[in-house]
């Protein structure tokens, strides 16, 4: 009240009415778009919330690809770092935070105050809706990718490179009546050579890879 800002609350299994607060799943996701706004409260340590020798982390792999599917369900990612007790945050931690950073740099404008699509996306890899599923899932593939949005234009999240150079995002194919007249890749700094048809919007991966981990395709009107 003295700062004259509002304050969110976070609850958990059912604390508390749907749409009363931001619900939270603790080291889970959705499995589909959820009607409002939610959180993926989760860790960079594969077992710890605090700081533990010898631990197992995430990867940074894996954490911008959850980051980017609880982003293409209306979700939002609190993720905790283990300090040590004098508050040194382990180098292991630091450097999966900085490649994180990185990838932000260039992609964040697929992130950073986006909007769901009207599909999360597509692709063969299930993620469990629940609590404490974030070690289930098999590794995102080539053919993974999730949406987002700002305004008109929409970007998608590719979350493995295409194996024969070709990405092919199915919801946009020729009869579904999607119109755009630029595709390009983030952070890469040529035109991208693309098709269309029945199949999907096809795009020709350029030869060198503009980041690490997850590729977005920016698609506009």
């Amino acid at each position: 009240m003295e700062w004259d800002q509002g304050a969110i609350i976070i609850y958990k299994y059912e604390a508390f009415p749907e749409g009363t607060a931001v619900y939270e799943l603790e080291r889970g996701q959705m499995a589909d778009i959820h009607a409002g706004v939610w959180q993926a409260g989760t860790s960079i340590s594969k077992s710890s919330w605090g700081y533990v020798e010898n631990q197992e982390y995430k990867t940074a792999t894996d954490i911008i690809a959850d980051l980017v599917d609880v982003i293409s369900k209306n979700g939002v990612m609190l993720l905790n770092v283990g300090p040590r007790p004098d508050g040194t945050i382990p180098e292991a931690e630091r450097e999966v935070l900085l490649e994180i950073g990185q990838w932000l740099k260039v992609n964040g404008e697929a992130i950073y105050g986006s909007q769901p699509w009207h599909v999360f996306g597509e692709g063969p890899t299930k993620v469990g809706q629940g609590a404490f599923t974030d070690t289930e899932r098999d590794a995102y593939t080539s053919r993974d990718i999730r949406f987002t949005s700002r305004g008109k234009v929409l970007y998608a999240i590719c979350l493995g490179w295409p194996e024969n150079g070709q990405v092919v995002i199915r919801p946009l194919s020729s009869h579904r009546g999607h119109t755009f007249n630029q595709v390009s890749m983030l952070g890469f700094p040529h035109a991208l050579s693309w098709s269309r048809d029945e199949d999907g919007l096809k795009i020709e991966a350029p030869a060198e890879k503009p980041c690490r981990h997850a590729y977005v395709i920016k698609i506009v009107p």
